[in-house]
């Protein structure tokens, strides 16, 4: 071993055995590690979500919990599946909640929102609001997500180019039910359609998916107000549905307040469907194919409780945004927008098949499931109802008959 190599050991053997500990002495205290690498950062992408409550909400059955938090549930979780993804594409997303009374101004919240720099904005919000907001000036260059209301005219007379709707329309829903009901050869309805306007449109959707898809509407009543009490329902449902040859009966009964009511009690033994019975959805907590339980169970565990539809659209409102930015690499509003709304965007959600946008009408193409309370009937659309570009387009407004003038 030469001298220098010598020396080299000599000196460390002497530093190892100064450093060494004798029983008096205590040991020096720990320093807190650190790190040198440089902190990643982020594109930030800003989401907002606006809610309004509603006055002289439907009252609900003593046994069915209130939920409050129906919508904003489904953004947040979304959020975290965009800020997962977004860790390995540096990108991040952040989300605003925005929760108006129902005496609230929701075009002032929506102003200041634009004045804070937010332009993908999640609105669960009446249809009439929806008009307002995405015509006022500020808003040309803003996405507006509806994530709150299935109006026909949303997505006909009163579309705008800068509102993408997430829950399936009126039409789509009827003409899911209404492909399961050709199919099944039950062809002969019996309409019976509540008091409200709501009630109304949904009939009118109803009348429309019968006549595309070979049905006969045989009979149409509307609900008496009259039956209000429990027991006059049990005496007087049989005597309402009484006198009709009929395959299946239809309710229109958005707000809930009967349509439950009327299984068990017809005078013929015979399925009820529509709002109530057997319902065409977004989404529903019996659904587990295709991976979906997966989501159910992260959503409960997030929520404590089922995923409900505006969950479900709410959050595949911010996963669209989450995927347009990731596919386009970029945070960019523009880019967004153009990826978004562009042929190559899909989104995976679970259902079976890729999601996209509607050109003609802003409304997001997806199959419907077709429930009974617990259990998952169909999803529509149904086998053998084809389409020259794609089948989900079965369901509701295709581009030749779409009202919707804002690309045309």
């Amino acid at each position: 071993m030469n001298g220098v190599c010598q020396k080299f050991l000599t000196a460390l053997i002497c530093l190892a055995a100064s450093a060494q500990v004798t029983p008096d002495q205590k040991p020096p205290a720990a320093q807190p590690a650190t790190s040198r690498a440089t902190p990643i950062k982020l594109d930030q992408l800003p989401i907002a979500y606006v809610n309004q409550g509603q006055q002289n909400l439907p009252i609900r059955a003593f046994f069915e919990p209130a939920i409050t938090d129906e919508g904003i549930q489904g953004a947040r979780l979304g959020l975290t599946d965009n800020n997962t993804t977004g860790r390995f594409t540096r990108q991040g997303y952040a989300l605003k909640e925005v929760i108006l009374p129902a005496s609230g101004d929701a075009p002032a919240a929506f102003k200041q929102l634009l004045a804070e720099g937010y332009r993908h904005i999640l609105v669960d919000l009446p249809d009439e609001l929806i008009v307002i907001l995405s015509r006022l000036p500020e808003a040309r260059h803003v996405l507006l997500y509806d994530v709150g209301n299935s109006a026909d005219r949303l997505r006909g007379e009163a579309c705008a180019a800068n509102v993408l709707h997430l829950l399936p329309s009126r039409a789509m829903r009827a003409d899911a039910l209404a492909q399961y009901l050709a199919k099944k050869r039950w062809q002969k309805l019996f309409l019976v359609t509540g008091p409200t306007e709501q009630d109304g449109l949904y009939a009118s959707a109803i009348k429309r998916a019968a006549g595309r898809f070979g049905l006969k509407i045989i009979a149409e009543k509307d609900w008496p107000r009259s039956f209000g009490e429990r027991r006059t329902q049990e005496s007087e449902i049989p005597v309402f549905t009484q006198g009709v040859e009929y395959d299946v009966l239809i309710v229109a009964d958005e707000a809930g307040s009967f349509g439950d009511t009327l299984a068990y009690r017809t005078w013929l033994p015979r399925p009820v469907a529509g709002t109530q019975g057997l319902t065409p959805v977004a989404w529903h907590r019996t659904h587990e194919q295709w991976g979906a339980l997966q989501l159910q169970n992260r959503f409960r565990a997030q929520a404590g409780r089922w995923m409900g539809e505006k969950d479900y659209v709410a959050w595949l409102a911010v996963r669209a945004i989450g995927e347009a930015a990731t596919r386009s690499g970029s945070v960019e509003f523009d880019k967004v927008k153009s990826f978004m709304l562009g042929d190559e965007f899909t989104l995976a959600a679970y259902k079976g098949a890729p999601l996209s946008f509607r050109r003609w009408d802003g409304q997001l193409r997806q199959p419907l499931l077709l429930a009974a309370d617990r259990s998952l009937v169909a999803v529509a659309p149904i086998a053998g109802f084809l389409h020259p570009r794609n089948e989900l387009d079965t369901l509701g407004y295709d581009q030749p008959e779409t009202p919707c003038r804002m690309n045309q």
